[in-house]
């Protein structure tokens, strides 16, 4: 349960005065629906009003607060016009100009011959001293209060600075004085005040500089953000390696014929994971493992070797893949390894019916069946094993938590092994996993050439064409990607569509198209004619980003390079390289390239390091852009930027290990102020996690 400390905090956002139906409707597009969502919408910048200069000594151009007597109005002669407003200090004149005005509104606010103050930014105007639209029109008595500094917030149509900045005031004032969360030295190290104090500051900065997240109070709040979240984190992995596993250790005889069967040596680092997982496996607890590699690093036979460990013991492996095309790749690639070690593969996936399907299903159920590889059809509820030991999930950030769950329930204490070929930047390995197990495959498999990476502006997109010709000449095959021109399916298959008409017209009979609205079937018949068949160009949007595999394809072309991120432009020429034959990527750029673009294309032709590529890619977006928050289950940070912060998410995630070797359940002096933590910042799902709940 929520302490009631924060109870006036999780109130709706109507609780406050003046803020109606209408305007909570606003709110929670903006921020969110409760009181704490305004705590949490932080200022982006700010108008210092504490200029109050007599009119002769103004400056032009800054925000000023001025004392001034109402002389007269000056309506317009024409409604295209402005409303006037003459205005005097003993000092000189200033005219108050009003667009689309109302006239009795500013009779009633402006009264001629009484003293005004004016707070808005100062113009001149045919010589003459104007406020165009003040900011703030009151009293004398309003004098002190409007000479100030006034935060300015992210608003949205319907909510204006003076609305937003009221309610994030009242807010303010029901945020109680909580239980100290963080170590003591730490607080003194980092000169750090209270979670209440800290918050009032970041809503009340007094210089530019206090806006910006690394201001001290700012830090505060990005930590506690951070320290809740690893928190949240450590508790459901302890939970995990609480819960109760099952040792599972082949013999190694499966795994030996399929090494030996290899035309080639499995690299150093292919060799460690296996040994990684073996050695998990082997244990009481259950693994949780991620596997990080780059494109055609050899995750997949990683894997298989893995499953091959389960089999050996009797069990089997279960391996899901986020598309149909991955799924029968990954197929293709295990089953000929699987007959050289006598094993049983099979795939399973939406497009499975009647008879067939059932006969799958049967011989999984009685474990005729070692390995089964599949979509997430692998999940549906008809699907049993007979004894499932580890589960694969290849792509993980495409599947959703609920997804995974459902394939560890097929079995009894699951093995899980993640894979991810999106190489993924320490700072976010740490929001997103904790201190999750990982193996990284750092080297390309043997045979494996170099890509020749080349940009080029897209005005000389007839020379592209003209090169193809010549490559198209030597039996070789071309991907084409087209744009991603907006959020819109339909928009980038109609540039997709138009690409592969403009070049069927040049090379008739040798393109084809493949986009994400075709059927599985449709898609399939499109790869194999261009894997085996007459295909010789295949245009496609970035359906293809993911491991298909055409050892033949040897040139890749990406229109409006520009508009992709780097590890996505990382992953589409990824499927090149992989044949025998010399491999070009060519980008290809719309004028002018901003700085960001320009360094992402730079970066691009110096290195093929998915690491150091993922880390540049985290430098210039920053992590809900790059890997797409919404689809890749990283944490949705609201007061902390991991670009900015990420030294403080490593204090975090020790500071988090160190309190719960201390005290495991929470029980301790520290345990209510960290309980107290993970509800105010939403981690309470970890609660439930302690063994005293």
């Amino acid at each position: 349960m929520r302490p009631r400390l924060l109870f006036p905090l999780f109130a709706p956002v109507t609780t406050l005065p003046g803020v109606g139906p209408r305007l909570a409707k606003l709110f929670e597009r903006l921020a969110g629906p409760r009181v704490v969502d305004l705590l949490w919408h932080m200022p982006v910048g700010l108008i210092d009003r504490r200029y109050a200069p007599k009119l002769r000594d103004a400056k032009e151009g800054a925000v000023a607060t001025v004392t001034v007597w109402v002389d007269g109005h000056e309506p317009p002669r024409s409604p295209r016009l402005p409303y006037r407003v003459r205005c005097r200090d003993e000092t000189g004149f200033i005219n108050l100009v009003f667009f689309h005005a109302r006239p009795e509104y500013l009779q009633k606010a402006l009264p001629v011959g009484e003293q005004r103050v004016v707070s808005g930014r100062l113009e001149r105007f045919r010589d003459q001293l104007q406020i165009t639209h003040p900011d703030h029109i009151g009293p004398i008595s309003e004098l002190e209060q409007l000479r100030g500094i006034e935060p300015v917030y992210p608003l949205t149509t319907g909510l204006t600075l003076k609305v937003v900045g009221k309610a994030v005031r009242v807010a303010l004032e029901r945020a109680p004085e909580l239980p100290e969360w963080i170590d003591a030295a730490l607080l003194s190290r980092a000169g750090w005040q209270s979670w209440r104090t800290a918050l009032t500051a970041a809503h009340n900065p007094d210089s530019e500089a206090a806006v910006e997240p690394s201001s001290l109070p700012r830090q505060r709040l990005a930590y506690d953000e951070l320290f809740a979240n690893q928190l949240a984190v450590a508790l459901v992995r302890a939970h995990q390696r609480r819960l109760a596993g099952r040792p599972i250790a082949g013999d190694g005889r499966l795994r030996k014929k399929v090494v030996d069967a290899l035309p080639f040596k499995l690299t150093a680092s292919q060799n460690d994971a296996v040994k990684d997982i073996v050695a998990d496996m082997a244990r009481d607890a259950r693994m949780l493992r991620l596997l990080q590699g780059d494109v055609g690093s050899g995750k997949t036979l990683v894997a298989f070797l893995g499953m091959l460990n389960a089999v050996e013991a009797g069990a089997q492996g279960a391996f899901m893949a986020p598309t149909e095309i991955l799924a029968r790749q990954h197929f293709n690639t295990i089953e000929p390894l699987a007959r050289a070690g006598g094993v049983h593969v099979a795939l399973l996936t939406g497009r499975d019916k009647g008879k067939a399907r059932q006969g799958i299903l049967d011989s999984l159920a009685d474990g005729a069946i070692d390995i089964v590889i599949g979509t997430h059809a692998l999940v549906q509820e008809d699907v049993a094993f007979r004894d499932l030991a580890i589960a694969v999930v290849d792509e993980q950030h495409r599947f959703g938590v609920h997804q995974r769950l459902l394939l560890a329930s097929k079995g009894r204490a699951i093995d899980m092994l993640v894979m991810t070929a999106t190489p993924i930047p320490r700072t976010l390995m740490l929001a997103a996993y904790g201190d999750m197990d990982v193996s990284r495959l750092s080297e390309k498999p043997a045979g494996r050439h170099p890509i020749d990476t080349r940009t080029i502006p897209l005005d000389r997109i007839e020379e592209v064409v003209a090169a193809l010709r010549r490559v198209l000449e030597k039996d070789a095959k071309v991907y084409w990607v087209c744009p991603l021109v907006e959020e819109s399916e339909a928009v980038d298959l109609a540039a997709a569509s138009q690409r592969q008409a403009e070049l069927s017209a040049i090379f008739p009979g040798k393109t084809g198209l493949v986009h994400g609205r075709m059927k599985g079937s449709e898609k399939d018949a499109v790869m194999e004619a261009f894997a085996h068949g007459p295909l010789q160009i295949l245009v496609a949007t970035t359906v293809i980003e993911v491991g298909v595999d055409v050892p033949d394809a040897s040139v890749i072309v990406i229109e409006h390079a520009e508009r992709f991120g780097l590890a996505q432009l990382h992953q589409l020429r990824g499927r090149v390289g992989r044949g025998e034959k010399p491999s070009t990527c060519l980008l290809l750029y719309a004028t002018p390239l901003g700085a960001t673009a320009k360094s992402r294309l730079a970066i691009m032709r110096e290195t093929e390091d998915g690491f150091r590529i993922a880390e540049e890619d985290f430098r210039l977006r920053g992590p809900g852009e790059m890997l797409g928050t919404r689809q890749s289950g990283m944490p949705d940070f609201r007061l902390a930027d991991l670009a900015v912060h990420r030294e403080l998410l490593a204090t975090a995630r020790d500071d988090a290990r160190l309190a719960l070797e201390r005290d495991p359940d929470l029980r301790g002096p520290r345990s209510e102020a960290l309980r107290t933590l993970l509800y105010l910042m939403e981690r309470d799902a970890a609660v439930k996690y302690l063994r005293s709940g």
